[in-house]
């Protein structure tokens, strides 16, 4: 198959209960431990959360189906049923102007793609059934050397049901509440969502959520940002 490439303490005896903490500033869920983004509140500052720093792990987490039929995107565009593979990745652009991908395909595992990695991908899970699911890494600590960073993903074997897939993107900072983005909308005609941008605005760092479907691969999702990349053919 070829596609484009390149827990609550108890009170003390006869004390009022503490008032209620607000939740934070930017976030769309309640939770002090997780924060999850909505098409209502879909933005949050990574800086002012104090999570801007030491290492950000995005965490994908996806349905395991049942056993793949099909391979391919043409495969499943014509209907081929089966389980799910779902592929973590993401475009990065640098503030030196360097740009590129980070995904299985290719094994472009790491950016840049010498020395010590800012973006670096763990592997890749083909099912959904490992316990960790598929994680990708960004050192903050070098947030000054980031532009952007738009996280998304591709149904690379499988039904193009993102309803079936019922996946979540998680993003643990080194400090702060858990981001949450749920892929909780459909559109069977697409095999790709992108899922989050990370911006880099003036110092600070926002998380922005997208679920934004698209029907083709990695080109079409840079042509949908505006990436300017050329793409060759890959496979994985």
């Amino acid at each position: 198959m070829a596609i484009d490439y390149n827990k609550r303490r108890p009170s003390a005896p006869q004390e009022p209960p503490a008032a209620p903490t607000a939740p934070p500033a930017g976030g769309g869920g309640v939770s002090l431990s997780k924060v999850t983004l909505t098409k209502a509140s879909p933005s949050i500052s990574l800086t002012k959360q104090g999570g801007a720093r030491g290492q950000l792990r995005v965490n994908l987490q996806w349905s395991t189906g049942a056993a793949p039929q099909k391979k391919g995107l043409f495969g499943r565009l014509a209907g081929g049923g089966g389980g799910i593979d779902l592929d973590l990745a993401c475009l990065w652009e640098f503030t030196d102007g360097t740009k590129g991908v980070v995904q299985a395909l290719g094994n472009a595992f790491q950016a840049p793609y010498q020395g010590a990695p800012i973006i670096r991908l763990d592997g890749d899970d083909r099912s959904g059934s490992a316990a960790g699911g598929e994680n990708m890494f960004i050192d903050l600590s070098r947030t000054a050397e980031i532009r952007r960073i738009l996280v998304f993903t591709f149904i690379y074997e499988g039904t193009p049901n993102w309803a079936s897939a019922d996946g979540v993107v998680t993003l643990y900072p080194a400090q702060g509440p858990e981001i949450e983005v749920r892929l909780d909308e459909s559109d069977p005609g697409s095999p790709t969502c992108v899922i989050a941008l990370l911006e880099n605005r003036g110092g600070e760092l926002i998380v922005n959520r997208e679920v934004r479907y698209i029907r083709g691969g990695q080109a079409d999702v840079d042509r949908a940002y505006g990436w300017g990349m050329e793409w060759a053919r890959g496979r994985k």
